[in-house]
C-alpha cells in the first residue's frame, strides 16, 4: 500500500490511534515515508504556545518525516467533547479548505498519510461536516479498527453498511483486542472475517503500554 487510507472506529476508545502509530511503523518498515494526520481533535492541554492532543502527538511521533504539528492537526480543541460542541465552546468553525490544504503539504513530502477520524464513523465534525464529507474530498480509502469487545459484531457490520452507503471504499479492518476478557474472542474475529466485506489487515493483542513499533509486525498490509 503506497497511496493514504483514512482511520475510522466501530466507536470512541476502539483503538484507532494505537492502529494508525502500528501502521505508520508497518509502512516505515517497509521503506516508505509515512505520516499521521488527525484532522480534527479534542480534550488538548496547552502546551508551549498552542494547543496539544495526546493522539495526535503519538501520530507525530510515529511518523517519519515528522510534519509540523499545525499541519498534523488542523483543529485542536480545547474540550474534551464531540468535535461540534468542542467547536462550538472554543468559538471555532470547522472547515472543510484547510484540512484539504493541510493534507495536501503532507502528501507532498509522504509517500503515505494514515488519516485518523472521530470516534465511530456517523460522529460528525461539524453541523454541516460529516467524516464522510472529509474522505471525499480527501479521495481516500477507508480502515475500520474494530474494537474487540462484546457488540463489536454489531458495531462492525453497521460500520461497513454506513461506509457503502455514504458512497466511500471500505478497504480494510483492524482488530483491536480493547477486552483481553472476551468471551469467545476467537470465536468473534473468524465471524468478523468471514462477513466483513474487505480483508483483514491484522489483529492487535492487548497491551497495557502499547509500543506500535511492536504492534506493527501483527499487521499485513497489502501492497
Amino acid at each position: 500500500m503506497t497511496s493514504s487510507v483514512y482511520i475510522t472506529g466501530t466507536d470512541t476508545g476502539v483503538g484507532k490511534t494505537v492502529a494508525s502509530c502500528a501502521l505508520l511503523h508497518a509502512l516505515r518498515a517497509r521503506g516508505l515515508r509515512a505520516a499521521g494526520m488527525k484532522p480534527v481533535a479534542s480534550g488538548c492541554e496547552y502546551s508551549d504556545g498552542a494547543w496539544r492532543n495526546a493522539d495526535a502527538l503519538a501520530l507525530q511521533a510515529a511518523s517519519d518525516p515528522q510534519p509540523a504539528y499545525a499541519d498534523l492537526n488542523p483543529y485542536a480543541l480545547p474540550q474534551p467533547l464531540a468535535p461540534e460542541l468542542a467547536a462550538q465552546q472554543a468559538g471555532i468553525s470547522i472547515e472543510l479548505e484547510p484540512l484539504q490544504a493541510a493534507y495536501r503539504r503532507l502528501a507532498a513530502q509522504s509517500d503515505a498519510v494514515v488519516v485518523e477520524g472521530v470516534g465511530g464513523w456517523a460522529a460528525p465534525l461539524s453541523a454541516t461536516l460529516d467524516q464522510a464529507d472529509l474522505v471525499h474530498a480527501l479521495a481516500l480509502p477507508v480502515v475500520i479498527v474494530v474494537g474487540l469487545r462484546l457488540g463489536c459484531l454489531n458495531h462492525a457490520y453497521l460500520t461497513a453498511r454506513a461506509i457503502s452507503a455514504d458512497g466511500c471504499q471500505l478497504v480494510g479492518w483492524i482488530a483491536s483486542t480493547i477486552d483481553p476478557d472476551m468471551a469467545q474472542a476467537d470465536a468473534n474475529f473468524e465471524l468478523l472475517r468471514a462477513r466483513l466485506p474487505a480483508p483483514c489487515w491484522g489483529r492487535l493483542p492487548h497491551r497495557a503500554g502499547p509500543d506500535p513499533v511492536e504492534l506493527a509486525r501483527f499487521l499485513q498490509v497489502p501492497g
